[in-house]
């Protein structure tokens, strides 16, 4: 018993030591945090799970995406970010010092020019299930399934990438939000707004706000846009915000659309966008009552809605040589026509074709 006591020490010895090693190690405690954003629209996710698998570490994304676990100990883990509506994410980390995992995407399901970020979300996945599986490459040294290099998307979803201040009516009790910077999303209809003091962001749903007016950071002039919500196309309630250009007797508005176009690449001609994008396009709308309706295609069409003014406002096209074809045409023409009512008051001098598509 005696000789097997003495040959089982050394190895006894090494456990113990190892053991009080894993205690030194991991007694120590850090955090972790990071960001978390939507992959194609690049807007902050609040709401997310967080949350280190297999363990009781968790936490909820908030202000502008952020998140941050703490009083972690030391070790190996697997975060994984959980979100309705959204694919799955997990990635490993090592924890040994407080981590800043910076900018996380999330792939939404079905989402518009997804499939980039779908495929990197897929790798990332398959690559930590992976070395989950076989920590030490045990069974082979290749990592299957990784495709190439995905194609990007260009473009983006905001009516205006760039901040600009502006000013909020909220349909509850008429509320007025000042001295904020704002963007707004055109697929999602939601408005990121950043305080001025301490550059914290949060999200608030279009259908919250009735009208709001921002300073264009370009132009630098005022812009009015209305919530689509208080109009009417073909009878039904519309989402999103239209932009007021001439006010008056027979108003000019405009929306703006993001549409998205695949990638048309063909890899053996080597011809076709090889990447996915996100394009504007304005269209151009008058209020009737409550009816937004679609200035209509080709000039008697235009001048019919002028009614018992229509030869009039013809012979001031046709004078002036206004093509109506043209965007800025139909500011002049209904800029004109409105000038006839008493009270009218221009709301902007020219027409900001200009759509922001970086």
């Amino acid at each position: 018993m005696n000789t097997f006591l003495i040959k089982l020490l050394p190895k006894l010895l090494f456990v113990l030591m190892s053991f009080f090693h894993v205690i030194l190690v991991t007694g120590q405690t850090f955090h972790i945090k990071g960001r978390i954003m939507d992959a194609d629209t690049k807007e902050f996710l609040d709401g997310v799970s967080v949350t280190l698998r297999g363990t009781a570490f968790g936490e909820i994304s908030s202000k502008g995406g952020n998140f941050m676990i703490d009083q972690i100990v030391g070790d190996k883990y697997t975060l994984a970010l959980n979100l309705p509506g959204y694919n799955k994410f997990e990635q490993n980390v090592n924890l040994t010092k407080d981590l800043d995992l910076g900018d996380l995407y999330m792939v939404k399901f079905g989402a518009e020019g997804s499939g980039a970020a779908l495929q990197k979300t897929i790798r990332a996945n398959n690559i930590t299930n992976l070395f989950n599986d076989r920590p030490n490459m045990i069974g082979g040294n290749m990592v299957y399934g990784i495709p190439p290099e995905p194609k990007k998307l260009e473009g983006n979803n905001y009516l205006d990438l760039k901040w600009n201040s502006a000013s909020l009516l909220l349909y509850r009790d008429q509320q007025v939000l000042e001295g904020f910077r704002v963007r707004y999303n055109i697929v999602s209809n939601m408005f990121e707004l950043m305080e001025p003091e301490n550059n914290l962001v949060s999200v608030m749903p279009g259908l919250r706000i009735q009208n709001f007016v921002w300073v264009d950071s370009t132009y630098k002039v005022p812009r009015y846009f209305v919530n689509g919500m208080d109009f009417k196309d073909e009878g039904a309630p519309i989402a999103g915000f239209f932009e007021v250009l001439v006010d008056g007797e027979l108003p000019l508005m405009r929306r703006t659309m993001a549409v998205f176009k695949e990638s048309n690449y063909n890899s053996a001609l080597m011809v076709g966008n090889r990447n996915d994008q996100i394009i504007k396009r304005n269209v151009y709308y008058f209020l009737k009552g409550e009816d937004v309706i679609e200035v209509p295609k080709g000039r008697k069409k235009i001048f019919a809605l002028f009614g018992d003014l229509a030869d009039e406002m013809a012979n001031y096209t046709n004078e002036n040589g206004i093509d109506l074809k043209e965007p800025s045409g139909l500011f002049q023409l209904f800029t004109y026509y409105n000038s006839k009512f008493p009270g009218f008051r221009p709301i902007m001098t020219q027409l900001l074709e200009d759509t922001d598509t970086n």
